[in-house]
């Protein structure tokens, strides 16, 4: 995969469409309401996807420049993202150690709720979407635990939806961990990729007013 940062966010939507991840039409959200749109990252579900997905992510978080030395992969969908995360980066010569979560503790081999590599140095946590970020917070108590740091989190797709206030959701973890989110794309980048294709005009209102209703629209 070729990197062309100004255009990450484009061929990744793209990519999303290919894939039927990323689809239209009226979908409930976990917060009950009625989205225009649904992105799935359980859909990327073969070899060829996942590696391409992986480059993505790699490609978006070196874009943004964290600083970090391992992966955090919370269970379950953050597991294979972090795997083909990390699989990515070995590709561009950096072989990052990666681990993920068990939802329930082991009690015999190894034991402990951390499999993989030693929770060390700096974390990024790998992750889709960001809803109610209950996920990032319990990422990050086990990380603090084993006397790591949360150094960032990284997602495929930020949906910009409000969270408690009025702030995104995506905000909301930012001020409460003190740490950046880093995403393929936003709403915005989707919007603008509609805007541009004749074959998606015909959703484009429909996701503009669930913007202005739910969403940040700067």
């Amino acid at each position: 995969m070729s990197v062309n940062y100004h255009d990450l966010s484009q061929d990744f939507i793209t990519f999303c469409i290919e894939q039927q991840v990323l689809k239209f039409g009226e979908f409930k959200t976990k917060a009950g309401r009625l989205s225009p749109y649904f992105f799935n990252a359980g859909l990327f579900n073969d070899g060829d996807s996942l590696l391409r997905l992986g480059e993505f992510y790699a490609n978006s978080i070196e874009k943004s420049g964290i600083e970090f030395d391992m992966l955090f992969g919370p269970a379950y969908k953050g597991i294979p993202l972090a795997a083909s995360i990390a699989i990515a980066f070995a590709k561009k010569g950096r072989n990052l150690p990666y681990a993920y979560n068990r939802k329930e503790a082991k009690d015999h081999g190894e034991g402990g709720t951390v499999v993989g590599a030693p929770l060390t140095g700096r974390v990024l946590i790998i992750d889709d979407v960001i809803s109610a970020g209950t996920s990032v917070r319990e990422s990050v108590d086990l990380i603090q635990a084993n006397g790591a740091i949360a150094r960032g989190v990284s997602i495929a797709l930020d949906r910009q939806e409000k969270g408690l206030g009025e702030l995104s959701a995506t905000q909301e973890v930012e001020q409460n961990n003190n740490m950046p989110v880093i995403s393929i794309a936003k709403l915005s980048d989707l919007l603008a990729h509609i805007e541009s294709s004749d074959a998606l005009t015909p959703h484009l209102e429909a996701i503009k007013r669930y913007q202005q209703r739910y969403c940040l629209t700067t």
